[in-house]
């Protein structure tokens, strides 16, 4: 492997990337990049996506100021995903969540049911939608 051309994208091209904690490892997001987004994220230090809904690039904290201060990138061993281990200024999650997985699955109920505390408002944050 030599470069950002070697990984595997999708026919979009596109990439997963899990978005984890530097110093926890904790599984904060996961979204899409590309060879774009993957660049603009290594030469800024700071993690840069494509949004597949408005189909354009996004930099996580843009809005919020919830920025990602990028300690480390890696790929799994088919080329196919990006791991990024970041320092997280406030939350991960636009609902106001530590991280995106705050949802469980509950199999008696067939239910997901909220197994976190939300840390801040996001009308608070983004405004009332």
């Amino acid at each position: 492997m030599k470069g950002l051309d070697d990984l595997k994208y999708d026919a979009n091209g596109l990439i997963p990337a899990i978005i984890q904690d530097a110093d926890t490892n904790e599984v904060l997001m996961m979204a899409y990049i590309n060879k774009t987004s993957l660049e603009k994220t290594i030469q800024t230090g700071k993690t840069h996506f494509w949004s597949r809904s408005r189909q354009k690039y996004w930099m996580k904290g843009e809005t919020s100021g919830h920025i990602q201060q990028v300690e480390e990138v890696f790929i799994d061993c088919d080329a196919d995903t990006v791991l990024i281990k970041v320092k997280q200024k406030g939350v991960a999650c636009h609902e106001g969540y530590k991280n995106c997985f705050f949802r469980k699955y509950d199999s008696k109920s067939g239910e997901w049911n909220v197994c976190a505390d939300r840390q801040v408002n996001p009308e608070d944050v983004y405004g009332k939608k």
